[in-house]
């Protein structure tokens, strides 16, 4: 029990920012934290947490110990609830956010066999392509694609998603085909423009490392539906995700560029605050899409359609 206080705690601090925050929800004193933090840092050998007066950061060890004890707790959490739920049916509102791209080809379809799963739960379905402030603005759940910088939230790796540069064989036999990575420097690549979330670049992985590049053109925009419609119109050459273009690769009309080159596939996460008792629905609705992605038919289904819509 001493161990599983002591992450939670670890957890608790990391996530608000202070012992006395950390104290506050647990209804405890300070001290009390201090001194878990204290054993858990004891036991493991590494400081975890570097405290000053004014504020407590994550060391390097303390980041990647942070998101395997936020797995764990949610982990516990989900089957504590399972056991326990019994019965019990979910019911409630439901908020969920997505990308805006993703989730209308991957979030929205799903609804309406969840909410027919489960009657008494009523579910509201936000789409931007801005990083939502699940906290603060009142979401239960987000999918996100791509890299989790927000280490306060706990993630659920949903599927993998892997990027590919593509163009159209017009552009290509107009422009060239790329051999390397350094070689797009001399394209027009349609990228995301600088208010959008894609801060490092386009990765690949060159000689065994992952490194990235940021290439430019006389055309960006912060909505990737835009810059996959200017691909097609071979304006130049995209990095884009394999679930938005599969069903253009299939039917000819976008070409893999690069493909040797691609960096490994980062993923698809559900991501939730860190909640002591995560609701019966945010559960339910986690499982439900995870088991919907874990399924192969499910992608060719949807590639299917996509490639169906296009035609």
């Amino acid at each position: 029990m001493s161990r599983l206080k002591q992450l939670e705690s670890f957890v608790a601090v990391s996530s608000k920012g202070s012992l006395t925050a950390a104290a506050l929800a647990e209804g405890v004193a300070p001290a009390v934290i201090g001194r878990r933090i204290d054993a858990l840092e004891e036991r493991l050998g590494v400081k975890l947490l570097v405290r000053t007066t004014r504020r407590i950061t994550l060391t390097h060890e303390g980041s990647a110990f942070l998101e395997d004890c936020q797995r764990l707790l949610a982990d516990l959490a989900s089957a504590e609830a399972s056991v326990s739920a019994g019965g019990v049916k979910a019911s409630g509102h439901l908020r969920i956010t997505a990308p805006a791209g993703f989730g209308r080809r991957h979030v929205a379809p799903l609804v309406p066999g969840f909410v027919a799963a489960h009657p008494d739960v009523s579910l509201s379905l936000n789409l931007s392509d801005r990083v939502v402030d699940i906290v603060n603005e009142g979401f239960d759940c987000a999918i996100r694609v791509g890299d989790l910088p927000d280490s306060s939230l706990v993630s659920v790796r949903l599927a993998d998603n892997r990027r590919l540069c593509v163009a159209t064989p017009e552009y290509l036999a107009r422009a060239g085909v790329p051999a390397v990575p350094a070689d797009l420097m001399k394209h027009d690549c349609l990228t995301l423009s600088s208010d959008a979330s894609q801060t490092r670049g386009w990765a690949f992985q060159v000689d065994g490392e992952v490194i990235h590049l940021r290439p430019g053109g006389p055309l960006d925009c912060s909505d990737g539906q835009v810059l996959h419609d200017w691909c097609l119109q071979s304006l130049g050459i995209a990095w884009r995700s394999t679930w938005e273009v599969e069903g253009d690769l299939a039917a000819n009309r976008l070409q893999v560029v690069l493909e040797e080159f691609s960096a490994p596939p980062n993923g698809i996460y559900a991501v939730f605050p860190q909640r002591k008792h995560l609701p019966l629905r945010v559960r339910l609705w986690i499982d439900f899409i995870k088991h919907s992605y874990g399924e192969a038919a499910y992608w060719s289904a949807a590639s299917a359609r996509a490639r169906r819509a296009g035609e």
